[in-house]
Parts: structure tokens; sequence; C-alpha cells
């Protein structure tokens, strides 16, 4: 059998690595709200990153399922995105280091490419792994993002509420990461921010904030959030500004919120419908929204998110 680490390669002194917590979060199947991009990005430009190595992309992704960008200016070809799926040492602003594994998430070779990074947690002698999602669900962006919590103990998630009872969803490879962790006895856990479904194909700063602040309740890590929550609140300004022109839309923002709520508040029904209220199924505020938004974006206003790219999966 391969050695699974001949799929890695540092790039820097490990020895020199001092980082007792890993954070994880891929750009893959999942992305509600552009809010793995927008959490590296962020994490990566606040601090002054050292990458210590990276992951064989060509074993691991399919570049005809997500092809990178390249650039043509005039009579040539002038720059090619190559795909990046790193681990960079970060010190929080406190000084505390801490590890960013972050790329696109792998197309093959999960359970190889999940055996090295477990034994580079191992290896550099990270004591907790922290995996971070984004999922699009029929929640009002008018609430503050809720966050779910899972992990390999449930000493490590003492405080939050469970979301679900039991639910098989698509597995993803941070998702099983977590789970391999768990395996081997190690301390794993990992947060998913519920985005406004009607939302989740703009870029969507508060869900980003929500995971930085869980992470930091987790840790201790001291996480940059000012910007974010500034950027999310000029976001809900602008959303408020566009439903406020459509009284369909305000409708059916009042049918979450009462919808959400009755769910919050201990309602006893298996999904965020309440029994007394006939309200719009998903798919019908979904598609409601996408048309909202889409004619108010070819008007100038926020609705325009990131366009869609060839073959990735969307919800």
């Amino acid at each position: 059998m391969r050695d699974p680490l001949d799929l890695y390669e540092p790039t820097g002194d490990e020895s020199s690595v001092d980082a007792r917590v890993l954070i994880h979060v891929f750009d893959g199947f999942v992305q509600a709200g552009g809010v793995p991009r927008l959490v590296s990005e962020h994490l990566l430009s606040h601090f002054e990153p050292r990458r210590i190595g990276h992951f064989d992309v060509d074993q691991l992704i399919d570049y005809r399922s997500r092809r990178p960008l390249m650039t043509f200016a005039t009579d040539r070809w002038e720059n090619y995105q190559n795909p990046v799926l790193a681990v960079h040492e970060l010190r929080d602003a406190a000084g505390v280091p801490f590890l960013l594994l972050t790329g696109p998430e792998p197309d093959y070779q999960w359970e190889r490419f999940i055996a090295a990074a477990i034994a580079l947690v191992g290896r550099l002698g990270v004591q907790l792994s922290i995996g971070l999602n984004a999922v699009p669900m029929t929640v009002p962006h008018t609430r503050e993002p809720r966050v779910i919590a899972h992990g390999s103990r449930r000493e490590l998630i003492r405080g939050y509420q469970p979301w679900f009872e039991r639910v098989q969803v698509p597995g993803s490879a941070g998702n099983l990461l977590e789970y391999r962790l768990g395996e081997t006895g190690a301390d794993a856990m990992g947060f998913a921010v519920l985005v406004p479904h009607y939302l989740a194909q703009n870029d969507y700063p508060p869900a980003a904030l929500a995971l930085l602040e869980a992470v930091g309740r987790a840790t201790g890590l001291v996480l940059p959030v000012d910007e974010l929550r500034a950027a999310g609140l000029s976001v809900r300004a602008e959303i408020d500004k566009q439903i406020a022109q459509s009284q369909e839309a305000a409708d059916m923002v009042a049918a979450l919120q009462q919808q959400y709520d009755a769910f919050v508040g201990g309602h006893e029904r298996a999904g965020l419908l309440g029994d007394d209220v006939p309200l719009p199924s998903a798919e019908e505020l979904a598609a409601e929204f996408e048309r909202f938004l889409a004619g108010q974006a070819g008007q100038g206003g926020q609705g325009g998110g990131r366009g869609d790219t060839e073959g990735e999966d969307r919800i």
C-alpha cells in the first residue's frame, strides 16, 4: 500500500511548530454563502501565514469538475490560478500559534488524504482539530446565524443544543476527517453555520463571523471579527432595503421568522414548519427570493453573487 504521506510535502521547518489547534476548512461540495472562502481568506489576510506544507492536488482534484481559472490577455495566456491545498501556521492577536488547513476539498483518495492528515496531526502535536462548514437552510437573515456543533466527545460541544436527532447527508472530506480522528481517540469537532437558503449563492459575512466566534469560544484564540461584523451589517442593510421594495418578499421573510421562532422556541415538530400556519414551501421561498434578488442585481442592487462554476454542485 502506498504511504499516505506521499500526498504531502513539507515546505517549511516543522520542528518549530508549536500549535495545538488545527482548523480545517475546504472549498467544496457545500459552500453556502461563500463562507469557506470568506473564513480562509479572512484569516490568511489578517495574520502572517507561514506555509509549512502542501498536498499534491494533482492526485486529489478533478480539474474537469472544478476548472481552475486562467487569464487571457489580448494574445497570450497571462495567468493560471493553481489550486493549493496547504497547511499554514498562523498566530492569533495574542501571539498564540494555530494551524489552518485550507484549499479545495479533495475529489479523490479521501482515505489516503485523511490518513496523511491524521499522521500530520500526530506529528505536529495537534490536540484539537476543528472543521468549519456552512449549509443552506430555511432560516431568515433577520436572526443571528445559528451554529450547529458536533464532536468526537460531548464535552467538546458543551452548551450547544442539537438541531437534528438523526439525518443522513452526503459525505465530505472534512466531516470524514473529523470522524476518522474520533476513531483514533483524538479530540475533533466541527461547526456548521446555517445560511439563509435564499442567500446561499451570495457572499454572507454574518455566517463567517459566527463560525470564527464559535472557534474563539472553543479554543480561546483571539481571531479578527470587526471587519466581518461591519461587512455583515452592510449586507443586512442592503438586503433589508431590497426586501422593503417588495411586499411579497417581506411577507415571506415574516413567514420564515415565524416558523424559525416557533422551532427555536421548542415547538414539537420534525421540521421548521409550524402546524397552525399555512406557509410557503422551502422551494417556493427559494424560487421567489432568487427571482427577486436576481431582478435587483440586474438593476445594480446587492443580489448578484458569485457566478456558477462548471460542474460545481449546487444546493
